[in-house]
């Protein structure tokens, strides 16, 4: 997939803001100022400010000649970070990767977006209108690089979309000030009769490096494409998300019920498949007004059932204040741990099916794998290991014996031992490594010998000495010597798996 980049520049940030809390400001030209040195500085224009020739910079004193009634509010130290942050967050409708472009931008990484909105024309279109529904100036740039859309952005005509592999092209008619350089190197640039970048771009890159240092060559070649840029998400990917766009902006209760609820199941699915469970969720909605609502819920043990889980959000969905409409929904999973899987006891004194659950279960596995599929099997009154149960005639048959757990047992026993090779240190004890199916097993931990001799009323043998074993890799197993240690043919033989 192609990158493409959006740069969004906020020409009147801070006045902007100001306006949207107080929309008399926007009739009137004002301007920030903070002290400097013991003098008043503008920091910051608003449009009719700037069209009397006020800029930033200059100082309160001097532009009160130029507009005696100037209006003068006092900047806010840290205020640039705080509403790019707050406009990075509201930008996740449009791209999940956001950055902030100090003082007065915004970087977006729309790679694999602009299709959702019908192409990048109305992509750009539609950016653009949202930003001054919320009373914000913004002037923006598409390309294959953030530097080729930052110098649009700022040096463009309007809204730019500049074609993939085009830039080069595209940047010869704009100043060499659209390459993010410092004002020195403009300067020595302008000094040189070097304006634009159509002068320079074609000079060998050892004499630009020369004479203007290893940061134009970047910023050049970043603009190119030649090098790679990386920007630092408002928000970092989340490993574990899902996003839900509304067709329509969402008023009611019911509406983000089903949104949650179409999150829950797909995330949850996803989860699943990695073995993985939720420990905190996060549900954001995002409103057409530019504001965040945000539920989260915790659990005491990893879970993916989605059920369980909407209840909990449930709970606080009544705190959400749709206002004039939810247009974008996500769903995060904060923490996740490692599924622990645990298993309900279906059958006890009564026969299966007799559960409900069970007796669900058993019809779509019918009916998805065929009746053939399902077997039960009951306890038998014998010791010896394959005789020790019987295949149910039917579903429905009652236990006549009791399952004997005084020992441990495998899940899956083999129809027939399977031989193996063993290593042993001492002839009565447990291996210390078999070799199964060409796999050598190295056994960690060992428990037994349980001695199981022959039912003598139903045929002759030699007894065999059990032991349960596990691996390195955590599997355990049951293992028999078949025979006496001291025999010279005893044999040893794996007969069931524990999981």
């Amino acid at each position: 997939m192609p990158k493409r980049f959006v740069a969004i520049w906020f020409r009147y940030l801070k006045t902007d803001w100001f306006v949207r809390r107080e929309k008399a400001l926007s009739k009137i030209p004002f301007v920030l100022a903070s002290p400097d040195h013991g003098r008043m500085v503008v920091t910051a224009v608003n449009p009719l400010a700037e069209q009397e020739g006020i800029c930033t910079g200059m100082l309160v004193a001097d532009a009160r000649v130029i507009i005696p009634s100037l209006n003068v509010l006092d900047d806010q130290p840290g205020l640039p970070e705080k509403l790019l942050g707050g406009l990075g967050e509201w930008c996740i409708r449009f791209t999940p990767i956001v950055a902030m472009d100090l003082p007065d931008g915004l970087l977006l990484d729309v790679s694999g977006c602009a299709h959702l909105w019908g192409g990048e024309q109305l992509y750009i279109e539609h950016i653009h209108k949202r930003f001054k529904e919320l009373g914000y100036h913004v002037r923006m740039g598409m390309a294959d690089t953030i530097g080729t859309a930052w110098a649009f952005a700022r040096y463009g005509n309007g809204s730019a979309i500049i074609e993939s592999n085009k830039q080069a092209t595209a940047l010869l008619v704009l100043p060499a000030a659209a390459l993010r350089l410092e004002p020195e190197t403009v300067e020595r640039l302008h000094a040189l009769g070097l304006r634009s970048i159509q002068h320079f771009i074609n000079m060998p890159l050892s004499v630009l490096r020369r004479r203007f240092g290893e940061t134009f060559i970047t910023r050049l070649n970043q603009a190119l494409g030649n090098e790679e840029e990386m920007i630092t998400p408002v928000q970092p990917i989340a490993v574990y998300c899902e996003r839900l766009t509304s067709l329509e902006p969402i008023i009611t209760l019911t509406g983000i019920e089903m949104a949650l609820q179409q999150l829950l199941e797909t995330l949850c699915n996803k989860l699943l498949h990695e073995q993985k469970g939720i420990r905190t969720a996060c549900f954001k909605c995002y409103r057409v007004d530019g504001k965040t609502a945000t539920v989260e819920i915790g659990t005491n043990r990893a879970t993916v059932n989605s059920k369980h889980l909407f209840k909990l959000f449930e709970l606080k969905l009544s705190a959400i204040e749709p206002a004039f409409g939810i247009e974008l929904f996500t769903l995060e999973a904060k923490r996740t741990e490692d599924i622990v899987s645990s298993q309900s006891t279906l059958w006890q004194q009564t026969a299966g099916l007799h559960h409900t659950e069970l007796a669900e279960l058993m019809d779509r596995i019918a009916g998805k794998f065929g009746a053939h599929t399902i077997k039960r099997y009951l306890p038998a009154e014998h010791y010896w290991p394959e005789r020790s149960y019987k295949a149910a005639q039917q579903l429905l048959e009652e236990n006549n014996v009791t399952w004997k757990v005084e020992r441990p047992r495998p899940i899956q026993l083999l129809s027939t031992p399977a031989p193996i090779e063993v290593t042993a240190p001492v002839p009565d004890y447990p291996p210390m490594l078999f070799r199964y199916k060409g796999t050598l097993h190295k056994v960690i931990k060992a428990d037994g010998p349980e001695r199981i001799e022959q039912e003598w009323w139903l045929q002759q043998g030699q007894h065999r000495d059990y032991y349960v074993v596990e691996d390195q890799n955590g599997a355990r197993y049951w293992i028999f010597r078949l025979g006496h240690y001291t025999d010279e043919n005893y044999q040893w033989f794996l007969h069931g798996f524990f999981a």
